[in-house]
């Protein structure tokens, strides 16, 4: 018989061996790699979360020296390996116990951050935490209602306690933790405004119904050229006009703050040279015009504490308004004579109207009728402002006017030869 090269025989085993890998044998593990192993615990709960590394770092400690030992040998018997495995143990088929026997395996357990400083200090820019510290912060909630719960038509005692805190604590990082609270706020006083409208435009119908984004100023300060670096106002503010909170009519205008600081009022608030002129030149014209509005039986009582139906009287104190009086000129405009028997009236740069209101005067129910009632004593003074600065034609009272001009003729006449 033909024999058989040998060079085939080992050729087949090398292809045999190259394709298949021999069955690992089990290794023998020494008693502390088998105690590390049933000493692991799964953590009962979430604050056993390991977050500095791997979560098995220490037991994979204990496990590579044991498999270290069990390879050189030192300090384990081993027994002569067999062609087949060793059937594992009853112990080895159990689960692990909590309670594991020999020496304890290491663990390196980081709980989760318990919080040692105020929710506040965290929202602060360059708070500095441990790399890999897991925060959970609560989201804030807002102020319960209480025992009278949110209305449409009215303002919450919480919106008022909202605007106190702010006043406070004037800065982004309090806002931004106390958002919930500036959101419900707002909300409240939003819904207030939409009642109010309707109340305005039943009062003025010159004022168009519209959306509340267009009469409502926002929160944020222009701090670009203010020496007062507070980003925030402390008020809540709107203001209705024939154009919304902007434009060149005269508008109404309310404000709800803490500790008596509510407004209402309205006006021509530092109008534009051409609405400014126009005004004064009808004050040297025609003074008897603003004269009889100021003498309104509403303006007096709501804006003037009640003074006599006197013309003097009444110009005195519509004069002597703080947002009219502290922006007054010290001397008489350009072109007018110091002299002019109106000149009070011609220094005036603003020209507006408004009183402040208690808190127990704009929270509540009441609220929203005693802001209407005010508006409603401002109309003659708004239309009249608009009928000088932004006229429509030809009033229906010219004929009035014009008798009036006649009787004051003289006067004005001598104020132009002065002015000449």
């Amino acid at each position: 018989m033909a024999r058989k090269p040998a060079t085939s025989v080992g050729n087949a085993a090398s292809r045999s061996s190259s394709k298949r890998a021999a069955p690992e044998t089990p290794s023998r593990q020494s008693k502390r790699a088998k105690a590390a192993k049933k000493s692991y615990v799964e953590p009962e709960s979430d604050e056993d979360v390991e977050y500095a590394g791997s979560p098995s770092s220490a037991s994979l400690e204990d496990g590579e020296e044991s498999e270290y030992d069990a390879e050189s040998g030192k300090g384990v018997e081993t027994e002569p390996e067999s062609d087949h495995a060793e059937p594992s143990s009853e112990d080895d088929s159990k689960p692990a116990k909590g309670t594991p026997r020999g020496r304890p395996a290491k663990r390196t357990v980081l709980p989760l951050h318990k919080k040692q400083r105020d929710e506040e200090e965290l929202w602060k820019s360059g708070a500095t935490l441990t790399p890999g510290t897991t925060v959970v912060i609560k989201r804030p909630k807002a102020r319960e209602a209480g025992s009278v719960p949110y209305a449409d038509d009215t303002i919450h005692h919480n919106t008022m306690l909202f605007l106190k805190d702010l006043a406070a604590h004037n800065d982004r990082q309090w806002l931004k933790a106390h958002d919930a609270d500036y959101r419900t706020s707002l909300q409240d006083f939003t819904t207030f405004l939409e009642s109010l409208s309707e109340k305005v435009i039943e009062a003025d119908d010159t004022v168009p119904e519209l959306p509340v984004k267009d009469i409502i100023f926002r929160i944020y300060r222009d701090i670009r050229f203010s020496k007062d670096p507070t980003p925030y106002k402390t008020h809540f503010s709107a203001a209705w006009s024939r154009t919304g909170r902007k434009g060149p009519y005269a508008a109404y205008y309310v404000q709800i703050a803490p500790g008596g600081g509510s407004f209402v009022g309205g006006g021509l608030w530092q109008p534009e040279a051409s609405a400014l002129s126009a005004l004064r030149h009808d004050v040297d014209r025609k003074p008897h015009k603003i004269k009889r509005v100021l003498t309104d039986v509403g303006i007096r009582r709501a804006f003037f504490g009640g003074v006599p139906d006197d013309e003097k009287k009444a110009v005195k104190a519509f004069v002597n308004q703080t947002s009219n009086q502290s922006t007054a000129l010290k001397k008489h405009p350009k072109g007018y004579d110091s002299n002019h028997k109106d000149i009070e009236l011609l220094r005036l740069r603003n020209f507006t109207l408004g009183t402040k209101l208690s808190d127990e005067e704009i929270v509540g129910a009441g609220g929203l009728e005693r802001v209407a009632e005010l508006i409603a004593c401002l109309v003659p003074f708004i239309r009249y402002l608009n009928s000088v600065v932004m006229p429509d034609g030809q009033s229906s009272d010219s004929s009035e006017d014009d008798e009036a001009d006649g009787s004051s003729g003289d006067d004005g006449a001598s104020a132009e030869e002065s002015h000449a």
